[in-house]
């Protein structure tokens, strides 16, 4: 499946490190959308925590893993949300109910479906983790 998609990329390096116990992880190239969705990770309590390093082409993130990622991917093709739409995408990527995230794209920004639904705006469910 090389349809080049950085950030389905980091995630099943994310998941290939977690499943055989890494504590660290390296992503790159980097990427807004994927620091985006560290950023969801890390507040959802999934990550140790990640930082941004210059290396003189796109930078890199340096990821903590703590060992609570289950499993984690891109979802494709993007589909779109309402905001009173996210519970049929939760049936679909997550494996119970109030169990996971999925990440969505809104025109606020990247964030978790929880804060979508909160905020009532829906947007483009990008990726999950549980």
């Amino acid at each position: 499946m090389a349809d080049n998609d950085p950030l389905a990329s980091a995630l099943s390096g994310l998941d290939n490190a977690e499943s055989v116990g890494h504590l660290k992880q390296t992503i790159q190239p980097a990427s807004n959308e994927i620091g985006s969705v560290l950023e969801v990770f890390y507040d959802r309590g999934y990550l140790g925590g990640f930082q941004f390093v210059e290396d003189g082409k796109a930078g890199r993130f340096e990821v903590e893993l703590k060992g609570a990622i289950n499993e984690c991917g891109a979802v494709k093709p993007r589909y779109s949300a309402g905001a009173d739409e996210f519970e049929k995408w939760e049936k679909r990527f997550l494996p119970a109910r109030d169990y996971g995230t999925l990440i969505v794209t809104t025109s606020r920004g990247v964030m978790s479906h929880y804060e979508a639904r909160e905020q009532g705006i829906g947007g483009q469910v990008i990726a999950y983790v549980y």
